[in-house]
């Protein structure tokens, strides 16, 4: 996908990422997965945002920055890595969450990552998708156009397939309806429906 796809509202990215591919070569061992759920952080105006006016830009957020196109990786809580796609012109904090992806390949390269887990339970929820595709700081800034962390065109969610609903885990904004997902996917976080 171009830094032109990119380059629009967070919201309608996160839309027409659903059904794309995630794919990692990182450590040289091939993991894809689709794309079942995203969430959507606006800009400097959405208090939820990492991105929002009360933080202005830090060493933390600065790939959220721009330019559109880039991984945005950082921990939650402390313990757990989440990765996002910069979306929006270069120098407006937007971004969009991978939530959660289905499973394609590699998966008992994503299961030695995640012992102990199901099939199922390996790419639900950002922390876990990121521990499966071994996403860590180190791919903060990345162009996620190329290797070894990139977003394939996958199959694009027909709109009656497609859910949306309020952002999980924020505390502020909480009921703007910025999280997509496919309806009825078996791979979506445990909180969708």
């Amino acid at each position: 996908m171009t830094a032109e796809f990119y380059n629009r509202p967070a919201e309608e990215v996160a839309r027409d990422l659903l059904g794309a591919w995630v794919v990692s070569e990182v450590g040289g061992e091939r993991c894809v997965g689709r794309i079942v759920e995203t969430e959507a952080y606006t800009g400097p105006d959405d208090e939820a945002s990492h991105g929002h006016v009360r933080f202005g830009r830090t060493p933390r957020n600065g790939a959220m920055f721009g330019p559109p196109g880039r991984a945005y990786v950082y921990r939650i809580y402390g313990i757990h890595w989440c990765l996002n796609v910069v979306t929006g012109a270069d120098g407006f904090p937007a971004a969009v969450l991978l939530r959660a992806a289905e499973p394609l390949e590699g998966t008992e390269t994503m299961q030695r990552r995640r012992p102990g887990r199901s099939v199922r339970d390996l790419l639900r929820g950002p922390g876990n998708l990121c521990r499966a595709l071994a996403v860590e700081g180190t791919l903060d800034h990345h162009s996620v156009d190329r290797s070894p962390l990139r977003l394939e065109p996958g199959s694009p969610i027909p709109d009656h397939q497609l859910r949306r609903g309020p952002r999980i885990g924020i505390s502020r904004n909480a009921e703007a309806l910025l999280r997509f997902w496919l309806g009825g996917s078996p791979w979506v976080s445990a909180r969708a429906s």
